[in-house]
């Protein structure tokens, strides 16, 4: 079977790449497209509230990024620029490095003085596995030393970097933020609420298994990179009440998706756990759990383009693609959003 890369591609001029974020964050756009009647609107964010019912379920990952971006020396002075991309135990992650030819195995790179750590295995691809050293708590070193890992596409600085960061945000641990949760407000979530709009809290620690970009032309020989994820008691006891009573279970943003479709057995039910996903989802597809979904506008060629055309058709997304360009909304992290019913 052949799924050619290419046919998830559209063009888009780079003027509407936004580069910061819209205040207050549940102003950007929304534009709305109801799978069985087919139909387009344009909103805005914060209208949301009138385009959901009682007792919709939202999803959302309550994951938080780290300053996972790092700089560091080697012996001979060359300059590596690192990415925590996953904490294997208390000393070592597995990281993204550039330049990765140079960095092999007993590599010790230098970040302060402080913080050094030496590459212990390679995996692929710039990727390798780093044993880290310190006196102190990493994390508050790791706050001192690194950075907002914002993607390459972001050239303008970060003025406030909570704006990189959902405002339910809470478990420390990603690469990359869930970007659709970026729209929601503490006042939007209570009038949400009160509507009888329910929510439950999924965990995806975002890394390279979301970011990284589809270099095969046959999509189907693209492997994703594992990403950590967690679902609790009660956030399983939420999502299957859901699904039994037949309401609409809507997640917010592609690493929801991916964490639902991931637990969920073969009639849509979860259970509490944890691992590791390397789900790759892509047209055609059976969503199990998913009756809904609220996300940005992501990347030409991208898996996550290929998840929203997984739910809505090829053809149907780069429609929605086009319409969206056409109509100058805001693309990428920061940019404006959708919503799929």
């Amino acid at each position: 079977m052949m799924l050619n890369k290419k046919d998830f591609f559209y063009d888009l001029p780079e003027e509407l790449i936004a580069q910061t974020p819209v205040s207050p964050r549940d102003s950007a756009r929304l534009l709305c497209y109801d799978r069985q009647s087919n139909a387009v609107r344009h909103r805005v964010f914060r209208e949301l509230p009138d385009l959901l019912q009682q007792g919709d379920l939202l999803v959302i990952n309550n994951t938080r990024v780290i300053p996972a971006r790092l700089f560091a020396t080697d012996e001979k002075g060359r300059v590596y620029e690192m990415l925590l991309l996953k904490r294997i135990d208390y000393t070592h992650w597995e990281t993204l490095l550039r330049p990765a030819k140079k960095a092999k195995t007993g590599t010790r790179l230098t970040i302060n003085d402080k913080l050094s750590c030496v590459v212990e295995g390679i995996v692929d691809n710039g990727v390798r596995i780093v044993s880290f050293d310190f006196e102190g708590v990493f994390e508050t070193l790791l706050q001192e030393a690194g950075s907002m890992p914002l993607p390459p596409y972001i050239t303008r600085k970060l003025e406030d970097a909570e704006r990189y960061q959902t405002v339910y945000s809470k478990v420390e641990g990603s690469s990359a933020a869930p970007t659709a949760g970026l729209h929601f407000t503490p006042e939007l979530i209570e009038t949400l609420k009160q509507k009888g709009v329910e929510f439950a809290e999924v965990l995806l620690h975002v890394g390279l298994g979301t970011f990284r970009p589809v270099k095969e032309d046959n999509v189907l020989l693209h492997k994703m990179h594992s990403e950590y994820y967690e679902v609790s008691a009660d956030a399983a006891e939420r999502i299957n009440r859901a699904k039994r009573e037949g309401r609409r279970i809507i997640a917010v943003g592609t690493t929801s998706v991916r964490v639902l479709e991931s637990v969920a057995d073969e009639e849509g039910y979860l259970r509490p756990c944890s691992g590791n996903t390397e789900i790759f989802i892509y047209p055609p597809y059976r969503f199990k759990t998913v009756g809904g979904l609220i996300t940005n506008f992501h990347l030409p060629e991208s898996t996550l383009i290929m998840l929203v055309a997984a739910l809505v058709g090829r053809e149907t997304v780069l429609d929605l693609y086009n319409l969206a360009v056409a109509e100058r909304y805001r693309f990428f992290s920061f940019g404006d959003a959708m919503l799929i019913l």
